[in-house]
């Protein structure tokens, strides 16, 4: 499976994402990232001195399992959260030219992704319901 349209609008209309890599000693890392979706892969990155993060150096060192997270809260009254996980297996380096402009970007295959709340509902008695789809390698 592949991301549904309503997913993959939401991806594209979104440029701000948390991506977690998995560090030395098995420490998590999240940071904020420039994000881009090009049907296929998610990518990540910007110029020359991104190769030397620790989000690079981390899928380097062959750690490559990511999670990134895309959302964003729509209204606080009443209370409107949607968004997009994604658990994947980044690579690193591409050259390309991304939405950061040329540069150097990691390239993220998605394996499973859950989302929620896309339409913009506000919540309700319950917390939103997530979608979950597993996709097949490209």
């Amino acid at each position: 499976m592949a991301f549904t349209e309503e997913e993959v609008a939401y991806l594209r209309s979104q440029s701000l994402g948390r991506l977690a890599t998995l560090g030395a000693g098995e420490q998590p890392d999240v940071v904020p990232v420039a994000v881009e979706f090009d049907g296929t892969y998610l990518w990540v990155g910007g110029g020359e001195t991104v190769r030397g993060t620790r989000k690079f150096r981390n899928v380097a060192a062959g750690r490559g399992k990511v999670a990134l997270v895309v959302d964003d809260l729509v209204s606080l009254e009443p209370f409107v959260a949607r968004g997009l996980r994604v658990y994947g297996e980044a690579e690193a380096p591409f050259e390309r030219v991304g939405l950061v402009g040329p540069g150097v970007y990691l390239r993220i295959t998605p394996t499973v992704s859950w989302s929620w709340n896309l339409e913009g509902r506000p919540a309700g008695a319950e917390w939103y319901p997530m979608t979950r789809t597993e996709h097949r390698r490209p």
